[in-house]
């Protein structure tokens, strides 16, 4: 008994000693495998992020834009509604059955029915005068010119408001890039200032404003970042969020492309072109057609029917016709407000034709401005500002410029560069209002 005592004793305290070396082993394993994973994790190649073109943006937001799609319905409910104009009165049918013996269940027979009750079938029809149905139809299809032309009209203002929003994300890439720049030039000159302090070429205080001003870069480089996942996040939204994936980016840079089309010729387009001046003509249209549906409703209809009877075992037939006379209503109220209909949608024509006039004119003009202010740049004070940045530079280094020249000289390099590229997003944006202006994206 003693012995067994011992052994067991022996055997629990061999398992205590042997416990700690068993959860380091089990922790070194867990350890080892998490390190694996993560090291095959880090090797695993990252997809490279999906690159989308200006074309390719509208495209997608012409495709899978939700509030698009939703207007599109509109012209499905306006052709089902020309189904519904189309359709023509259904017939009637009616029947009766008089003095059966209800009450007196003993005079129920074949001769009772045929000699004493009535039976009465009759089937009748209205007969449209007018030409009504035609007339509903040719409305409903006039209505659906207007609706598709609106939602044409749409898919332009959803081309206008992409192609801006991408050219903003354009914009903060190419203000990314150069804060990236930017910055890496100005570490280059922060790392020679130390060197210099250090062999004492160079006051504290003078370190002290390139660190402050080294903050400026890092700032620059934070908001041009914001501005970029901003503009990215808004574009997704116009092109459907489900269309492109996460990590997308735009491919593409700020560009200057000059237009060479005449003013009377863009007006002249675009009053061909703009689906708003057609929805706009297409409304006198269907005015005109509601005012030919009104006069067609004015005439009243013809209702027919034929029965046929069996009254005193004899078999006969009988029409019946009633019609409205029109002697108080013959709709003259309704043909009265489709007149005046078809002034206002005259005017609204007129009207609409001279906004697009203006609106090609205005943004011709824009155009033409920011045209001018791009050739400023490129016409010299964008290199006098990247020259005098460099020489500056250079002169800082070998200690043949002060440091206010040097940091003069970099905030005017910097502030011309963000203007110049402002300036080719503002002449991109406007040559894209001209486009929606004239109604297409083919500009001569």
């Amino acid at each position: 008994m003693f012995h067994r005592r011992r052994g067991s004793m022996n055997l629990n305290f061999r398992a205590q000693r042997c416990q700690p070396f068993i959860v380091l082993g089990a922790f070194a394993l867990l350890v080892s495998v998490c390190v694996a994973a993560q090291s095959s994790t880090q090797r695993a190649p990252q997809p490279p992020p999906e690159r989308v073109t200006l074309d390719q943006a509208v495209d997608l937001a012409l495709k899978h834009n939700h509030s698009l799609q939703a207007a599109r319905t509109l012209i499905l409910q306006n052709q089902a509604q020309e189904i519904t104009a189309n359709l023509r009165p259904n017939p009637t049918i009616s029947w009766d059955t008089q003095f059966l013996p209800l009450f007196q269940p003993n005079d129920f027979t074949l001769d009772y029915l045929n000699n004493s009750a009535q039976f009465d079938l009759g089937l009748g029809y209205t007969l449209e005068r007018g030409r009504k149905r035609q007339h509903r139809l040719q409305a409903a299809k006039d209505q659906t010119a207007v609706t598709t032309a609106q939602v044409t009209d749409n898919e332009r203002t959803l081309a206008f408001n992409v192609a801006s929003q991408f050219i903003a994300a354009l914009l903060a890439q190419s203000n990314l890039e150069l804060a990236d720049t930017n910055l890496s030039s100005f570490q280059q000159s922060l790392d020679i200032s130390e060197e210099k302090f250090k062999a004492g070429a160079m006051s504290e205080g003078d370190l002290l404003k390139i660190k402050l001003q080294m903050l400026q870069f890092q700032m620059d480089v934070s908001n041009a970042r914001i501005a970029r996942v901003q503009a990215l996040a808004s574009l997704r939204q116009l092109l459907g969020y489900e269309s492109v994936s996460e990590n997308y980016a735009v491919d593409g840079q700020l560009e200057y492309k000059s237009v060479t089309a005449r003013e009377d010729d863009l007006k002249a387009l675009a009053l061909r072109q703009r689906p708003d001046l057609r929805a706009a003509q297409s409304g006198v249209t269907a005015a005109q057609s509601q005012l030919e549906l009104a006069k067609a409703n004015g005439k009243h209809d013809l209702n027919t029917s034929f029965n046929y009877s069996h009254v005193g075992a004899v078999n006969s037939g009988a029409f019946f016709f009633n019609i409205q006379l029109p002697i108080f209503d013959r709709n003259q109220g309704e043909i009265a407000r489709t007149r005046y209909a078809i002034t206002q949608s005259q005017d609204l024509s007129s009207e609409q034709a001279s906004i697009v006039l203006t609106d090609v004119a205005n943004a011709y003009e824009l155009v033409r401005t920011n045209d001018q202010v791009v050739q400023l740049y490129q016409s010299g004070y964008l290199k006098q500002a990247q020259d005098s940045r460099d020489i500056s530079q250079y002169a800082y280094q070998r200690g043949a410029a002060s440091l206010l020249d040097f940091l003069d000289a970099e905030r005017s390099y910097r502030a011309t560069e963000l203007a110049y590229r402002q300036s080719l997003a503002s002449y991109m944006t406007s040559l894209e209002q001209l486009r929606q202006a004239v109604g297409t994206r083919s500009l001569p």
